[in-house]
């Protein structure tokens, strides 16, 4: 015996599913805000944010697309098909997420911990010190400092 199902039903069921995928795309949303307030800023490209590139994709895949009735539009004499948003998938953003937090906890520095042998060149065994005193610095010279330090790698060039 077969039971029809109703036009209620069917739209119950839809609003059911939405409101799943909505909350299910909230939990990815705070779970990437939490993992980008930890991030720390790039002193060296303050203009460059890995934050806001974040933030914006973010965006981008937890709001709901907009719904097209018909995929393919005649613009130009020109049919164009109107390109639609990738499906949410969750296990896939969390797993993005997971990502995030496990460079944040630093999870491959303790996995794999760099030799002492490795850090330390015999061609130049305080190079990787010198490079993160330089890279210390180097957002806090002044204009003339910088050129200071360009002259002078100018001159050991030659």
């Amino acid at each position: 015996m077969s039971k029809s199902v109703s036009t209620g039903d069917l739209i119950s069921v839809k609003s059911t599913l939405v409101q799943t995928a909505k909350h299910n795309s909230q939990v990815v949303y705070k779970h990437y805000q939490r993992a980008l307030a930890q991030w720390p800023k790039d002193i060296l490209r303050p203009n460059v944010s890995f934050q806001n590139a974040m933030q914006r994709r973010i965006d981008r895949q937890t709001t709901p697309p907009t719904e097209h009735r018909d995929a393919s539009v005649i613009a130009n004499d020109a049919l164009t098909t109107v390109p639609t948003a990738a499906r949410f998938d969750e296990n896939a953003e969390l797993q993005q997420v997971n990502v995030l937090y496990s460079f944040l906890e630093n999870r491959y520095t303790k996995k794999y911990p760099l030799s002492e042998h490795l850090m330390k060149p015999q061609s130049y065994p305080g190079y990787y010190e010198n490079l993160v005193k330089e890279l210390e610095e180097a957002p806090t010279r002044s204009w003339f400092q910088r050129q200071i330090n360009k002259w002078k790698g100018s001159l050991r060039m030659t």
